[in-house]
């Protein structure tokens, strides 16, 4: 069906539209009470489009669109194929996905607290996400130093009489491991932590007060000691809060600046009316989106993943459908949320603060961003000059080689492109055609030779998809003079021409084609630092993978290489004896009680354990 066909055929019922270009990529989704009517509405001449939407409709080429039952169904779907495909036209978050959170594992007797990147359903407790590491690690810190929270991975169960670690014996845990202390006292503990987590310091302090009070009546000095100290220190923290309202609410301020294609986004978290904290995200938008359209998509994507919703969400302008958003937010929190936008008094006021500290921020990511880009323009025009090359490089491909005296030799290929590693584009090699003592030069060689020779026949359309195909402008070896000759070599036996050079970590002297010594760069010169970057990449790459392979081969068990013993049997013998060893020490007639071994296969594995 055609586009036009599409277009008069849409249905009337709520649902997400998918708009892609001429390429087959999706450049746009939106969501819709009315499918037909919504959808149409772009390709009206007479409708006043902001700038956006008139850029885009040039670009919209086919459209797809799923159905759906009702408009806060579309909501959560249009969420989700925006964080799947990225549109160019939607407003993303930067970099999501590797955003911290602080995890309570209150679904074990003892519960941890701990730093995690992803938000898991198992019953866990989690707080943000936040956009800085640092804060989170800080914020554990401090929480270890106020309370005995133990930091093992052991799975633990009340009344374990394990031995106590050096933690409890200096008073940093209270040992569960050792049946020191019962799930009950315990879990009041990690209370008092999600407290302090949620922010309500003030109503954590009178308990603990009572508490402290309660072990010096039962001349319990220590511990009526160790909340003292905790008191102490969360009255520190709750004098850096600052009052903000009279009321008791939950709140969230949220500001936002744009400049480009980049916005902030400013949250301020108020609790029980103080201002407990605060955070910024980074978004990639459109050059011509509006202020609401930003607030709007941020609210989606941020509270999709947020550990609390508070009861009151307060924005400089009024959002598109704020009826869908807080049904849907209500809907996460559990109760009514609401969406306000205020024009006076302390709430406008906050709010205004917000939006000079979004501002602010952009303006630091801004600067920083300009750094980068000046660095990494000086980087290049280096590398043109030391190269000889006719342009700065936009794509380099580095190789490395590792080894252990000459066993699993690997080889890897990582691909810098156009300012970032693309990591979709890396390669390791297993090399086959060096064997006994380790040979750098002829490792090299055949990991060359493959990529290169691949990259031909995928041009010719011979073989693969074209991962190969994008030939470099500039290799990077490691190595030496050796290692860049016999790189060489293969490159003019393939035909190619395209500039090599490498790096030799000794002394950092790199090597270029026609000189006979090396050139030694300054050490903080921004081309040199670019090549180590990128030559360090590929060390540590091929570095994974050796030590993968390594640790497979160690990992390796005597019984893998019996004929008629697979993964199941295997299984079954060490289940039944508990380890290699018994089953070398078990006679046939033992061999033969395990379960689908036959008196054959039985002394099969016995004259193979004992040949071995």
């Amino acid at each position: 069906m055609d586009f036009q066909n599409k277009l008069a055929t849409l249905p009337t019922t709520p649902g997400v539209y998918l708009m892609k270009n001429d390429a087959g990529e999706i450049i746009y989704v939106g969501k819709a009470v009315n499918l037909r009517n919504r959808v149409r509405s772009y390709f009206q001449k007479s409708a006043a489009h902001p700038l956006k939407v008139e850029v885009m409709v040039d670009h919209i080429a086919d459209l797809e669109y799923i159905i759906t039952d009702s408009e806060m169904e579309a909501l959560i779907l249009e969420n989700h194929l925006i964080k799947k495909h990225s549109p160019r036209y939607n407003v993303r978050l930067k970099d999501d996905k590797t955003y911290p959170y602080i995890k309570v594992t209150v679904q074990e007797d003892f519960p941890r607290v701990l730093m995690v990147r992803r938000r898991l359903k198992d019953g866990a407790r989690y707080f943000g996400p936040y956009t800085d590491v640092t804060v989170v690690k800080r914020t554990l810190a401090f929480l270890r130093t106020l309370f005995p929270l133990r930091t093992c991975s052991k799975k633990i169960e009340e009344g374990a009489q394990g031995r106590p670690c050096l933690n409890y014996h200096i008073g940093r845990c209270l040992g569960p491991c050792a049946g020191l202390v019962s799930k009950e006292k315990y879990g009041e503990m990690i209370d008092e932590v999600i407290m302090f987590l949620e922010g309500r310091i003030d109503s954590l302090i009178p308990e603990l007060t009572e508490k402290m009070h309660q072990a010096a009546g039962r001349l319990e000095f220590e511990k009526a000691a160790r909340f003292r100290n905790q008191i102490r220190g969360l009255q520190t923290l709750a004098e850096r809060q600052k009052i903000v309202a009279q009321h008791h609410d939950d709140q969230d301020y949220v500001g936002c600046a744009r400049f480009g294609e980049l916005a902030c986004v400013q949250v301020f978290f108020v609790r029980v009316g103080k201002l407990v904290g605060r955070d910024h995200f980074l978004l990639d938008c459109s050059s011509e989106e509006e202020e609401g359209e930003i607030l709007r998509s941020f609210l989606q994507q941020y509270y999709e993943e947020a550990s609390y919703i508070p009861k009151e969400v307060l924005t400089p302008v009024q959002l598109a459908e704020p009826e869908v958003l807080e049904s849907w937010l209500g809907s996460i929190r559990g109760n009514r949320v609401y969406l306000r936008t205020p024009q006076r008094g302390p709430k406008k006021q906050l709010l205004d603060l917000v939006m000079k500290n979004a501002q602010v921020l952009l303006d630091e990511a801004r600067s920083r961003t300009s750094f980068k880009q000046r660095a990494l323009e000086r980087s290049l025009q280096e590398l043109q000059e030391v190269a000889d090359l006719p342009e700065p490089p936009g794509r380099i491909e580095a190789f490395d080689i590792s080894n252990l005296q000459g066993t699993n030799i690997v080889a890897s290929l990582v691909v810098w492109e156009d300012g970032d590693f693309k990591k979709s584009d890396y390669r390791r090699f297993r090399i086959r055609g060096v064997e006994g003592a380790p040979n750098d030069y002829e490792s090299m060689r055949e990991a060359v030779s493959r990529r290169f020779q691949r990259g031909l026949q995928e041009q010719a359309g011979q073989v693969g998809n074209g991962k190969f195909a994008a030939l470099p402008d500039l290799v990077l070896i490691d190595g030496g003079k050796g290692q860049l000759g016999v790189a060489l070599e293969v490159r003019d036996e393939l035909g190619l021409i395209m500039p090599f050079i490498s790096l030799a970590e000794k002394h950092e002297e790199v090597y270029i084609e026609g000189r006979s010594e090396p050139l030694r760069l300054p050490m903080d010169s921004p081309g040199l630092l670019l090549l180590r970057k990128i030559r360090d990449e590929a060390h540590r790459f091929a570095l994974t993978y050796h030590r993968n392979l390594r640790g497979r081969a160690v990992r390796g068990s005597a019984l893998d290489d019996i004929p008629g013993v697979g993964p199941k049997r295997k299984k079954d013998l060490l289940k039944h004896f508990g380890s290699v060893k018994k089953i070398r020490e078990a006679a046939v007639e033992e061999l033969q009680e395990v379960p689908g071994i036959s008196s054959k296969l039985a002394a099969e594995i016995y004259q193979h354990l004992h040949k071995s």
